[in-house]
């Protein structure tokens, strides 16, 4: 007998995904969403089964992605946000508020809730990594399809 395999897949094929992008910084956020969105169609993932939906920033991501995710047509869902260093202590919390509430969504639900969320210390920083967006919706099939493995394993 050889051991029990989970593969690699990205098909999106069947799968339902949303996108939960911050307003706040905007002017990368919605690069980024819409980067993320169309590598998701480029994976399979159908334009009907994506779910795009925005938050006022960083800090409320959390709580649309734990809502997202609880819906039985969801998959995985990508947060998108970018909070960018500034001369107060705000960063600091939101930074860590997003990280801590994202990583949470994705552990209550059993499901991929990807973090999406840029932290720099400036906007040229920010701006250099708008493309790393098409990879989240790469982690988020990829995730989707091993958890959906894991629970159909014999």
């Amino acid at each position: 007998m050889s051991p029990r395999k989970i593969d690699q897949n990205l098909d999106g094929k069947g799968l339902g995904v949303a996108v939960v992008s911050a307003r706040f910084n905007n002017y990368i956020t919605d690069q980024m969403a819409q980067l993320a969105i169309e590598r998701l169609g480029e994976l399979g993932v159908a334009d009907a089964d994506i779910v795009v939906v925005q938050a006022p920033g960083a800090f409320e991501l959390p709580l649309m992605a734990r809502r997202l995710a609880d819906r039985g047509d969801i998959d995985a869902v990508i947060c998108i946000g970018a909070v960018i260093r500034g001369e107060t202590d705000h960063y600091d919390f939101v930074a860590g508020a997003a990280t801590n509430g994202i990583a949470r969504s994705g552990d209550d639900t059993g499901k991929p809730v990807i973090f999406g969320v840029l932290t720099t210390d400036n906007t040229e920083d920010a701006v250099a990594r708008i493309d790393h967006a098409s990879g989240y919706a790469d982690a988020a099939v990829e995730m989707a399809n091993a958890v959906r493995q894991i629970h159909d394993l014999s």
